[in-house]
C-alpha cells in the first residue's frame, strides 16, 4: 500500500466501527482467553499506552513501527511490541502516554505526529497491564533516536500485514508457559505473537 492510499483512507479509519475482541482473539494465546472483564478489574492492572505508528519508507511504502526489546531476566525479554509503557502521574490522558513513551524509546517528536484514533485495550497477564493502544502517523520516516528499552527497531509493510500467509503458529517456551502452540505473525523472519499480535489482529481488520 502506497502512503497517499493511506492517509486517503484516514477518514475511513476514524469512523469505521473497531473488530475489538473478536479481532484481537484471533491472535490471543490460550492463557489470554482465561480473563474476561471482571477477571482482569478484579486484577486492578496497571494502566499503559501503546502507539502503532504509521509512516512512508524511502519507496513511499505505507510502513508500520515496531520496537524489540533488549535481552533481559524478565517477563518481556527480547519480545517484540509497539513503543510505549505504563502512564505516568504527570501524563494528562493515556494518549499524552503513548505520545510520551514513543518520544522517550525512539525519539520521534510529538509534534510531528498526527494521532488518528484509540483502539481496544488488550490486557497483559504475565506484568498485569491493560494496555491501550493509539493509531497514529508521520508525514516522512523518521529518524529514530533509541533509549536503552530499545534494542532495535522492526519495521513491517501494511503489505505484509495483510497478507493472509504471514499468519501462523508457533511453539513456544517462555518465563510463564511451557511448550505452547500460540497464533503469530511472522513478518520478515520476525515471530510477533501475544498482546501485540492481538493489537496487530485488529489493526490489520481496520485496515481492510
Amino acid at each position: 500500500m502506497n502512503f497517499k492510499s493511506f492517509t486517503d483512507k484516514i477518514e475511513d479509519f476514524k469512523n469505521v466501527e473497531l473488530g475489538g475482541l473478536d479481532a484481537q482473539f484471533k491472535m490471543a494465546p490460550k492463557l489470554r482467553l482465561q480473563y474476561n472483564k471482571d477477571k482482569i478489574a478484579a486484577s486492578n492492572p496497571r494502566k499503559a499506552a501503546v502507539l502503532a505508528l504509521f509512516y512512508p519508507n524511502k519507496k513511499n511504502e505505507t510502513t508500520l513501527l515496531l520496537t524489540q526489546r533488549p535481552s533481559y531476566k524478565g517477563t518481556h525479554s527480547a519480545q517484540i511490541s509497539f513503543p510505549g509503557g505504563k502512564a505516568e502521574k504527570a501524563d494528562k490522558n493515556l494518549k499524552e502516554t503513548a505520545l510520551r513513551e514513543t518520544f522517550e524509546e525512539v525519539g520521534v517528536q510529538t509534534a510531528s505526529i498526527k494521532i488518528i484514533r484509540e483502539l481496544t485495550d488488550v490486557y497483559i497477564p504475565p506484568s498485569n497491564f491493560l494496555a491501550t493502544p493509539f493509531l497514529g502517523f508521520v508525514d516522512k520516516q523518521p529518524a529514530f533516536i533509541l533509549n536503552h528499552e530499545v534494542a532495535n527497531t522492526i519495521e513491517i509493510l501494511v503489505s505484509d500485514l495483510l497478507n493472509e500467509h504471514n499468519m501462523t503458529t508457533v511453539n513456544l517456551t517462555t518465563s510463564y508457559m511451557q511448550n505452547a502452540d500460540v497464533p503469530c505473525f511472522k513478518i520478515d523472519d520476525h515471530i510477533i505473537w501475544g498482546a501485540t499480535g492481538m493489537m496487530l489482529s485488529e489493526i490489520k481488520e481496520l485496515l481492510k
